[in-house]
């Protein structure tokens, strides 16, 4: 059975990647749990490595979502809430790193892995990224508080509520300009490694303060209740007909229920 997240060292710095190209790379839930287990390895200093790179396998996407089957046994408010749990807990772990994150993207960066790239220190990609969350018209959930705060952080407000609302995906040249992607290049695994390397040579206890005080600060902003919200979206018809829909390829007839 091939390897859904493969993780290699080169010298000091860790390189995983989501290996399942004929999925568009969708996170499936053994995924998120081996991301949290690399992460608790670097934190416990178990993992020697400097830096991190994360990735996806074949040049159509860096994690199209998550896959929609992990979803098919929902029916409680705790699927619900079990989830979201989870997903801030992986992304708590990976965005508590003391070392520098690096996404290195191609294609479709969407759902749970434009989640993951927004929890990065820098994004290097292709030009033919396509980052967002189209759940709106796909399949009628939604984001933790925490993961709204990450994205708040990272695009601002007012976008983050557009692109949620509108569902549409935030291509190369707006990308650039509003800063989502650092660098724009052919082969970002290359550049990625190079940039790695070159800082191996800088402080870091610098670089780990510099992003604890960014994470306590966007951690204290995102201080509120939301599990209403994640049991409305979860336990709804709307949900059931979004991921029916999904897998049978048809657009959704959503009700408001």
């Amino acid at each position: 059975m091939t390897e859904e997240l493969l993780f290699e060292q080169v010298d000091d710095i860790g390189i995983i990647t989501f290996n399942r190209p004929e999925a568009r790379n969708a996170l499936t839930f053994d995924m998120y749990e081996l991301l949290a287990t690399h992460c608790e390895r670097v934190l416990d200093k178990s993992l020697d490595i400097r830096s991190l790179i994360i990735t996806g396998a074949g040049d159509k996407a860096f994690a199209a979502g998550t896959d929609i089957s992990g979803f098919r046994d929902f029916r409680t408010e705790e699927d619900a809430l079990g989830y979201e749990r989870t997903m801030d807990r992986v992304l708590g772990l990976f965005e508590s790193l003391p070392i520098p994150t690096v996404a290195a993207i191609r294609g479709a960066c969407t759902g749970g892995g434009a989640a993951i790239a927004a929890c990065c220190d820098l994004r290097i990609s292709t030009d033919d990224i396509k980052f967002g969350f189209p759940i709106a018209r796909t399949l009628g959930n939604c984001l933790s508080v925490g993961n709204l705060s990450r994205l708040v952080e990272l695009l601002g407000a007012p976008r983050t509520r557009e692109i949620l609302i509108t569902s549409r995906l935030i291509r190369i040249d707006e990308a650039r300009t509003i800063g989502l992607v650092n660098e724009t290049v052919a082969d970002p695994m290359a550049r990625a490694l190079e940039l790695c390397e070159q800082l191996r040579g800088h402080a870091p206890l610098t670089i780990a303060a510099t992003k604890e005080g960014l994470r306590r600060l966007r951690q204290h902003a995102a201080n509120v209740e939301g599990d209403d919200l994640i049991i409305e979206c979860y336990t709804s018809e709307d949900f059931r007909e979004g991921m029916d829909a999904f897998l049978a390829k048809r657009k959704p007839q959503w009700t408001g229920h």
